[in-house]
């Protein structure tokens, strides 16, 4: 489990029960309370507001199967359960958030299958699981009543980015993109180096959800297509030495690029961008003067291990001499890529 400076990894001693967060549950699920103490020394994921009271909360667990208390039973030998999944909604894609977090562990956790019991009502809920792959499958019977079971498999693709995510067709094509320092790690929180302040990273928006935009005039940009699978390179501040503190962190995929033309407006591009990009409403106007792409990406993958320019250089086979802005990446170069960072199995298929 991995947290930063908005979600918070916390043992269930930890956390206040008495908290109005939790009176859904309690009421929903008659041992919560229990269930809650018994899990004193276990951890989950929380997030807090600017007062200390509870926003989200996200606990998730490996089972080993077959797992027969849902009909019908799932027979995997490795599942991950996610035993408790609630976010107060105050417009920030806390949501997406959460799911991403759910993703990357079972990815680390190597385990092929994932699945959620939900009551019909919650059909926020079941929306957003449903978005991201989840499949309605069965039923779970117990004191509380009749729960419906929402699966995630990791072994085949449709074709839908959503609901493939995080799961990367790698037979397309691949760049490498370069996105700046003051806005990499905002952009993509789960990728922030280890000697950045974690305080830049806020739970807004751009920062929380599972989709990005970035914007930019790049030549090549127009000869992405949806499906193109990005590596993200952060560039390194200026004082830094550029060979070993410019990394690639991410890896992400391309849903779709609009040039300036399309937007029927300043304002259509405004209310597009803005709770995906970086940039207030200001700047985006600003942007909107100019000849301009929006690539709308998801963001996948965090590298475990972030491969340097000289790593690219020497063991990847990155030209020196070429834009760095922006470039297409062969198959031996990705994969190169893929290898140097350490990607976990499974996230890339070729």
């Amino acid at each position: 489990m991995r947290e930063d400076s908005v979600v918070q990894i916390k043992r269930f001693s930890e956390v206040n029960l008495s908290d109005p967060f939790f009176d859904t549950l309690k009421s929903a699920y008659v041992e919560f309370d229990n269930w809650f103490q018994r899990k004193a020394q276990e951890s989950a994921y929380v997030v807090y507001d600017d007062s200390g009271g509870i926003q989200g909360f996200l606990y998730i667990k490996e089972e080993h199967g077959p797992i027969r208390d849902i009909q019908p039973p799932l027979n995997a030998a490795r599942v991950l359960k996610v035993g408790t999944f609630k976010v107060n909604p105050h417009n920030t894609k806390l949501g997406e958030r959460f799911v991403k977090k759910i993703f990357d562990c079972a990815l680390e956790w190597k385990v092929t299958h994932l699945y959620v019991t939900v009551f019909s009502e919650h059909e926020g809920l079941i929306t957003l699981l449903e978005r991201y792959g989840f499949k309605r499958y069965g039923t779970k019977d117990s004191a509380n009543g009749r729960e419906d079971v929402f699966i995630k498999d990791f072994i085949s693709l449709t074709g839908d980015i959503e609901f493939d995510y995080p799961i990367i067709n790698a037979a397309r094509n691949k760049w490498l993109l370069s996105v700046k320092p003051e806005y990499h790690s905002r952009l993509f929180p789960d990728s922030i180096l280890r000697t950045e302040d974690s305080k830049i990273i806020n739970d807004i928006s751009h920062t929380n959800s599972i989709h990005k935009i970035y914007i930019g005039r790049a030549r090549d940009i127009p000869s992405m297509r949806q499906g193109d699978v990005l590596v993200i390179y952060r560039p390194a501040e200026e004082h830094l030495r550029k060979g070993y503190h410019s990394v690639a962190t991410s890896l992400c995929v391309v849903e779709e690029v609009r040039p300036r033309n399309l937007f029927p407006s300043e304002q259509n591009f405004v209310d597009y961008a803005a709770g995906y990009s970086v940039f207030t409403e200001q700047e985006l106007r600003e942007w909107f003067k100019k000849p301009l792409y929006a690539i709308r990406m998801t963001y996948n993958v965090a590298l475990p291990k972030r491969p340097n320019l000289v790593a690219l250089i020497q063991q990847a086979g990155l030209s020196p001499t070429e834009y760095w802005g922006l470039r297409q990446l062969t198959n031996q170069q990705f994969t190169a890529i893929l290898t140097l960072g350490q990607v976990y199995e499974g996230v890339v298929i070729h």
